[in-house]
């Protein structure tokens, strides 16, 4: 690990949305008064205890929180090493971590009186979690999806389409996220009376990144106090998967300033990160600007955007979430990758050992949870972010293994 050293203003952004270098809001001019109408906003509402006690009410009564802190005890005896722990964010409603941001900026919105809500989705399950609170309190949803990301998502698709969410097909680009959120930023400047943008990951420009973490925190602000009941003491090292980054600075952020708890983030390396065939923007990207922010980014020799590629499609962005990036640089947070054969095998053997089918997101971060705790001491407690549950990528899977369904 690099030396880490805490910063007095960590808990930042800084008052013009910047992680270091890495942040901001670089956007057209015609988006700037929506964004600080969302900052303004959140500002007001971030100082008020009925924003956060309506907050707390559908986390406990809709969405099911807290989420359960599980012990795995066959993968642990499997690999023989650390004590690993599940952080079950799949038993969320709609199946995902995604929910506890949906919640928090749809509440935002409400506030502001908007009416129609907007989203971008890459594995379909903000798409759903979106639809799923749109239904729930009422508002007009339209969804932007890459049209391949919807062939290989089609259960989700559909889920979205039962909630009454409108799902329109992205032709451009590569066909996956990245370009659905291209769509939906042109959406917004066209709507601006009645349209809020309900961003799905820690990235785009301020205040979207530090809002998202904000809501996404219940994740490690529960395994704080789960650990404590089930070990006495804090977490020796977290790991999650990194597409966008919203549920892995969901799990680290309360717990960055803990110097002894190493934190591991794990990129989609895809067909290995020494090809052309991955998303592991920290590993092979450099820093640039995409989505209203300054992060890292993959990209070719004259400064283009690159493909990602990944098995799966919540991983499938060639971009970062511009905290992640600050700590890559600081070295508080280690970045590491997961090739897809990885992953299948991660699914494969969660499903065999726990009774647990997770989805090809987390599976990245089991499959480096499978080759980091063999060699642990017996009394290392580690957890992992379980932030999505399988049932979407079973055709995925079964098609990469070369079973028919």
């Amino acid at each position: 690990m690099k030396p880490f050293t805490l910063h007095n203003d960590y808990n930042g952004p800084d008052e013009r949305g910047h992680f270091g270098i890495y942040g901001g809001r670089y956007v057209a001019e015609t988006l700037m008064p929506l964004i600080l109408e969302v900052e303004k906003a959140y500002a007001k509402a971030k100082e008020e205890p009925e924003f956060w006690n309506e907050l707390d009410y559908y986390f406990t009564h809709y969405v099911g929180r807290p989420s359960p802190l599980y012990f795995a005890p066959r993968i642990t005896e499997h690999c023989g090493g650390a004590r690993i722990y599940f952080k079950r964010d799949e038993l969320n409603h709609t199946g995902a971590h995604k929910i506890n941001n949906c919640v928090g900026q749809a509440l935002l919105a409400k506030r502001l009186g908007k009416k129609r809500i907007i989203a971008e989705t890459g594995a379909g399950q903000h798409g759903v979690a979106t639809a799923t609170i749109c239904a729930l309190f009422g508002l007009k949803c339209i969804v932007y999806m890459g049209a391949r990301d919807i062939e290989r998502q089609m259960p989700n698709v559909f889920r979205m389409k039962l909630l009454g969410a409108e799902v329109i097909p992205v032709e451009s680009g590569s066909r996956t996220l990245k370009d659905a959120m291209n769509e939906a930023l042109r959406d917004w400047v066209s709507n601006v009376d009645d349209t809020f943008y309900l961003i799905g990951t820690a990235a785009g420009p301020h205040p979207y990144p530090a809002m998202v973490r904000d809501f996404q925190s219940i994740i490690g602000r529960e395994v704080r106090e789960q650990m404590m009941l089930a070990e006495g003491r804090l977490p020796d090292s977290l790991v999650a998967c990194i597409g966008g980054g919203s549920n892995a600075i969901g799990l680290f952020h309360p717990f960055l300033h803990d110097e002894q708890v190493r934190i591991i983030g794990v990129e989609a390396a895809g067909h290995g990160i020494n090809t052309d065939k991955h998303a592991a923007s920290l590993a092979k990207g450099e820093p640039g600007v995409l989505h209203g922010s300054r992060t890292y980014l993959l990209q070719d020799a004259d400064g283009q955007i690159a493909e990602a590629h990944s098995i799966s499609a919540g991983l499938d962005y060639p971009g970062i979430g511009p905290e992640h990036a600050w700590l890559k640089d600081t070295g508080r947070v280690e970045y590491v990758s997961a090739t897809d054969k990885e992953a299948l095998k991660a699914f494969t053997l969660c499903a065999k050992l726990e009774g647990i089918i997770p989805a090809l997101e987390p599976s990245h971060a089991l499959a480096h949870v499978l080759k980091l705790a063999p060699t642990l001491p017996a009394d290392h407690l580690l957890v992992m972010n379980m932030c999505g549950r399988g049932d979407k990528d079973i055709f995925t899977v079964a098609k990469a293994l070369g079973v028919k369904l």
